[in-house]
């Protein structure tokens, strides 16, 4: 099936590594351009190298606490690219954490970041977009089932997810769509970085993969073709959707 996404312009934040990368890749894959936002400079460039070179990709260091950080992206795309079709809003997965062992500075420093961040990205983006644009959030099976040691991301990701489902229904008369994609375990640094958090990576892993019906992780390369999916004219009819990737782990309706 042709996606129909050549050409199409998209910027994707986080996209130097992670789920960032791995829809960023994909959409490269069928064809988009991609501007990619990441803190580092050197990430940013290797992964926009990997995606197909200034032609195909290109990468911009930007903080998303920053409120400077949406105008110059959506400027990015239009200037290097010509336009601009879809944003997907990729955070970085906020430090682990207790409930009642997280303080006021880690809170206050992952609102600025995973949520005010995306919001304003996505309001930039809303006022920028025509018929047929599209936002797109990566946010986490957190959204549905609380994940323990995880309080900020329990915390932040529903609050974005009824923001995402909110702006749906606000942007849906004007031909923009609005989706979110719930990721629980793919195989990413961050992943990994999680299950090595009780000193047993390999025993935390398997028990995970068992809470799994297909009885294994994800790949980057899975999520990434769900993103690009959800994103491209051919999920045209998709709004305020909320799609698991996950193999099953979520148990809710």
């Amino acid at each position: 099936m042709d996606l129909g996404l050549k050409d199409r312009v998209y910027v994707v934040t986080g996209g130097g590594r992670g789920l960032g990368l791995a829809a960023a890749r994909e959409l490269a894959a069928e064809g988009a351009k991609v501007v990619l936002s990441g803190r580092t400079a050197a990430t940013l460039d290797a992964a926009a190298a990997d995606i197909g070179g200034p032609g195909r990709a290109w990468g911009v260091v930007a903080d998303n606490a920053d409120p400077a950080t949406p105008g110059l992206l959506l400027d990015t795309a239009r200037t290097r690219f010509g336009g601009l079709d879809g944003v997907l809003i990729s955070v970085g997965g906020p430090p682990p954490g207790t409930a009642a062992a997280t303080g006021d500075e880690q809170w206050q420093a992952a609102f600025e970041s995973v949520f005010l961040g995306a919001v304003r990205l996505a309001r930039a983006a809303a006022e920028a977009l025509g018929e047929g644009g599209v936002i797109g959030f990566v946010l986490s099976g957190s959204v549905r089932e609380p994940i323990p040691g995880l309080a900020i991301s329990n915390g932040l990701r529903p609050g974005l997810a009824g923001y995402a489902k909110t702006l749906a229904a606000e942007v849906g008369p004007r031909g923009i769509r609005v989706v979110g994609l719930l990721p629980s375990r793919i195989d990413t640094d961050r992943v990994r970085e999680l299950d090595a958090l009780g000193g047993e990576p390999a025993l935390a892993r398997e028990r995970n993969e068992a809470g799994v019906p297909l009885r294994r992780y994800g790949t980057p390369a899975e999520f990434g073709r769900a993103a690009a999916f959800l994103l491209s004219p051919a999920a045209s009819y998709l709004t305020g959707v909320l799609l698991p990737v996950d193999g099953g782990a979520q148990h809710t309706l």
